[in-house]
């Protein structure tokens, strides 16, 4: 086999980026090929020549097909995996469809998506249930996570009338851009959300790991266009999956729906009630098989891909930090890291910022630059950490053509990057050398006004 051209040759060759754009934020929105694309197209054509004959017909035939590549992704039965539009659709799906008691308790981590955060808001202001919110600040160690929040769970079990009905965490969060224990986590206590999951790190063992519930977004690094999620529930938990948002037309009455669940493995309870959640473009769930094709056949396949971008985040993210002498967050075990994001600092210091004293990071620099930027005398008011966020972003969007997500976050100002297939070092060294310059030139740095 042909080693694949990653970096900016797999860029030009294959994506749909603007000549003058660096793409270092896959994480958000992700991007698709234009091998996809094209055969996204050819499916949105067809739907117009003949919209009864393919949306009656021939749709649900390939999203069959495009359900069972992704069961095979994963390893699990097709019966037991749909798509949806996004990740909060998926924990939307499942918070709106279990029934909530006096002392249901919904327990999740300070790194949820916050988005996901606030249906858990809502949904303890209509229902019975409450919540509780576990904080977690990075770098950790994954043993110390999972005992927080076993601890957790327990504290609650131990009040009287309190129980945890569902748990809610990541496999990678999105900021910090960090790998989770997730499999420690669903056996401490088994529900969760996923969102940066698949084609982002193995799962092949999800039915091993065995979660309650779990949905990923396809778009993000799948490669499938945008919308495209997929929504995992085990066989022994469809009884609780009783419509889709919005109720369609796979909806039975409870009687009817008992008598399918209650079905032999063959029954398709779940694919029937997903199939046609309402009239929308459903050529984004029928570009998954594409997207596999391509990441088999011009990337070499998933292991192929996850070295490369693993390996690309790590060292990418060691260079930016030396090019900026600062740290790239991870905890002693390095498994923070172990995922396609890199997440560094920048070369400010705040009047709060405690995270090198509190996690022992190296101070890399050298004489010569002890008098830089971060190292000037009057630290920053920590205030205007978000502030200065907010225009170094704009910069980078309006100047720079590129966007890079960060974050004040523990008394520092963090960014993440996105290793992917069509990224070299020379992108990473490109954007160190901007952000650096970006902070020479606040006010109040060493070298702004």
């Amino acid at each position: 086999m042909v080693t694949p051209a990653f970096g900016r040759q797999m860029r030009d060759e294959h994506f749909l980026f603007a000549k003058s754009y660096v793409p270092l934020n896959h994480g958000s929105y992700g991007a698709f090929p234009a091998a996809v694309r094209t055969y996204q197209r050819s499916l949105q054509d067809q739907t117009e020549a003949r919209s009864d004959a393919f949306i009656r017909f021939k749709a649900p035939s390939l999203l069959l097909e495009s359900r069972t590549a992704i069961a095979g992704l994963l390893q699990v039965p097709r019966q037991t995996v749909v798509f949806v539009p996004n990740a909060t659709t998926g924990v939307n799906t499942v918070l709106r469809n279990l029934t909530w008691n006096e002392g249901d308790v919904i327990v999740y981590l300070s790194t949820a998506y916050g988005a996901c955060e606030k249906t858990i808001v809502h949904v303890c202001e209509i229902t019975p249930a409450t919540s509780v919110r576990i904080d977690a600040l990075f770098p950790i160690e994954d043993d110390e996570l999972v005992d927080t929040f076993r601890l957790t769970v327990q504290n609650i079990a131990a009040q009287q009338g309190k129980h945890v009905k569902i748990a809610m965490f990541d496999t990678v969060c999105t900021f910090p851009g960090v790998r989770l224990p997730w499999e420690a986590l669903v056996k401490a206590c088994k529900a969760e959300d996923g969102a940066h999951g698949i084609g982002h790190i193995d799962l092949s063992d999800l039915g091993q790991i065995d979660p309650d519930f779990f949905t990923s977004n396809c778009y993000k690094w799948l490669f499938t266009p945008r919308p495209c999620a997929i929504f995992y529930v085990p066989t022994r938990h469809h009884h609780l999956i009783r419509t889709t948002y919005p109720t369609s037309h796979g909806f039975r009455p409870l009687q009817e729906q008992q008598a399918a669940t209650s079905a032999s493995s063959d029954n398709d309870y779940l694919g029937e009630l997903f199939k046609w959640a309402a009239t929308v473009d459903m050529s984004p769930y029928l570009c998954t098989l594409e997207a596999l094709k391509f990441r088999s056949n011009v990337c070499g396949g998933e292991a192929a891909i996850r070295n490369y971008c693993f390996d690309f985040a790590q060292q990418g993210g060691k260079r930016m930090a030396q090019l900026l002498e600062t740290e790239v967050m991870d905890n002693k075990n390095a498994t923070l890291s172990q995922c396609c994001f890199a997440v560094v600092r920048l070369p400010l210091r705040f009047a709060s910022d405690t995270v090198s004293t509190t996690y022992g990071f190296t101070d890399r620099r050298s004489e010569a630059t002890r008098g830089g930027v971060e190292y000037n005398q009057q630290l920053l008011p920590p205030e205007r950490g978000p502030e200065f966020v907010k225009t170094i972003m704009d910069k980078l969007r309006d100047e720079y053509d590129t966007w890079i997500p960060m974050k004040f976050y523990s008394g520092a100002i963090w960014f993440r990057i996105s290793a992917q297939v069509y990224l070299d070092m020379a992108d990473l060294e490109w954007a160190a050398g901007v952000l650096s310059k970006l902070c020479k030139e606040l006010p109040g740095s060493a070298s702004g006004s």
